[in-house]
């Protein structure tokens, strides 16, 4: 049976039942991780090990789901999304399950760390690029609504899972929190197979060089894993941007209540202010959705816009001496830092193409993960050589004023370039030709959601 192919995204109807999905599992992957400080001190006690080698078990899961992004990304091209989630589900399920029975925390180590977080890129990384591929006039919106998943389960599991942890201690708390990692199982499946236009090859015409020194095999990988990316100067500069970005956009979630507590304020003050944050960040990742699919604004100018106020916040937090003062900077954060969330993943298919999204957004999570691990030590370093966190917030705000900066690097930022979203650099359509093998027929990049079919494609035309 043929496929049936569209020339253009949805943007709509089964649409929103991918955001739906998105959404949940926005909630259980990163609502899970933001939450799980809840067992820091009963893994403290139990174990009898320093608070710096637990905080290693997040930090371990957070680095395996942004550094195995590639590897979900390839898999979803060659056997489609949908498949691809369902197994992260099972994966990062099975992961919790064996970290109630671990008697070390090497144990916590191998199976939340490493297991749990590499069934977390499977969902995550599939799940954000099929609401890319469903949408396209409204998609910063979807982005939006998807993300806000990531806020709501963020104050439903702190407490939850205190009560859990209360009841059934801290291996019963695990054995549960596993079983509603299966709900990913139902995301998945509810993820269409969808292929677009630009997924298909130009034309048989597009052969490699009789004398290309390079096996079909390892075409073929370069293909899946879209490594010819990694000469692709725009994209290049949309990963300094967001590698910059990551590099103070954490900052808060660390400091900023010690650093209200370091200037007189109670624990209830410092607590309450990052749940105004939060409920900020949420209200943000809604109205970004809105105002930059009005389309009154490129969208680079949007996250640029976004990222220097967010930028501007931080450098603001430490003069907010007053509680007021320090409650309407904090917000204004929460805000702007959400808001530039769903203008992030809204804006990379317009910089490499549709039909690039898989691997461009495995790519980009890798590659990204450098800021955000090298943020809080750097800004923790700093508050440890100064006695105090102004200059933490300083140097944070300044790497995203410098990202909002770099944004103006990309070709759709110059005011003399069409407001067209293809800013792909054509050198790059020999990397994504298909490969005579010789035994058969040409082997290419798999169409997304075709399970097994390898189909020619530059991932470039359409």
């Amino acid at each position: 049976m043929a496929t049936k192919v569209r020339s253009e995204a949805p943007d709509g109807g089964w649409g929103w039942m991918i955001v739906f999905a998105a959404f949940i599992q926005s909630a259980l992957v990163f609502g899970v991780l933001r939450s799980f400080g809840v067992f820091f001190v009963a893994f403290v006690e139990h174990f009898s090990e320093t608070a710096s080698s637990v905080s290693w078990i997040t930090s371990m899961a957070v680095a395996v789901q942004q550094f195995c992004s590639p590897v979900a990304s390839a898999l979803s091209t060659y056997f489609g999304a949908r498949s691809v989630v369902m197994l992260g589900g099972v994966i990062s399920s099975l992961g919790l399950a064996l970290a109630s029975l671990a008697t070390s925390l090497l144990h916590l180590y191998l199976s939340i760390g490493l297991l749990s977080g590499f069934g977390w890129a499977l969902v995550f990384t599939p799940s954000v690029a099929a609401v890319s591929r469903y949408f396209s006039r409204r998609r910063t919106l979807a982005m939006g609504l998807a993300f806000t998943g990531v806020g709501i389960s963020s104050f439903i599991f702190s407490p939850l899972f205190q009560y859990l942890l209360d009841e059934y201690t801290w291996r019963g708390a695990l054995l549960i929190i596993a079983a509603m990692m299966l709900n990913l199982l139902a995301c998945g499946a509810l993820i269409r197979p969808l292929t677009l236009k630009e997924d298909l090859a130009a034309g048989p015409e597009l052969e490699v060089a009789a004398g290309s020194r390079c096996p079909a095999s390892c075409r073929l990988l370069l293909n899946l894993l879209d490594l010819p990316l990694l000469r692709h100067l725009p994209f290049l500069t949309f990963v300094l941007v967001i590698t910059l970005i990551n590099a103070g956009y954490f900052v808060p979630y660390f400091h900023l209540v010690a650093h209200a507590r370091s200037i007189g304020f109670d624990q209830y003050q410092a607590a309450f202010l990052m749940s105004a944050t939060a409920i900020a960040d949420l209200a943000g990742r809604l109205v970004s959705g809105w105002f930059a699919d009005r389309r009154r604004l490129r969208l680079v100018h949007v996250l640029a816009l976004w990222t220097s106020l967010t930028g501007l916040s931080l450098v603001l937090i430490p003069f907010g001496r007053h509680y007021a003062v320090l409650m309407l900077v904090g917000v204004a954060y929460g805000f702007f830092s959400g808001a530039l969330t769903p203008v992030v993943f809204s804006l990379l298919p317009e910089i490499v193409g549709i039909g690039r999204i898989y691997g461009a957004l495995g790519l980009l999570q890798m590659l990204e993960s450098v800021g955000g691990l090298l943020g809080a030590p750097i800004s923790g370093w700093l508050r440890d050589a100064t006695g105090n966190y102004t200059a933490s917030f300083v140097v944070a705000g300044g790497f995203l004023l410098v990202a909002s900066l770099v944004l103006f690097g990309l070709p759709s930022a110059l005011p003399c370039t069409s407001g067209g979203s293809d800013t792909r650099s054509p050198a790059l359509d020999d990397e994504y030709r298909p490969v005579a093998t010789g035994n058969g027929p040409e082997v290419g990049r798999p169409t997304p959601g075709q399970p097994g079919n390898p189909a020619p494609t530059n991932g470039q035309d359409v």
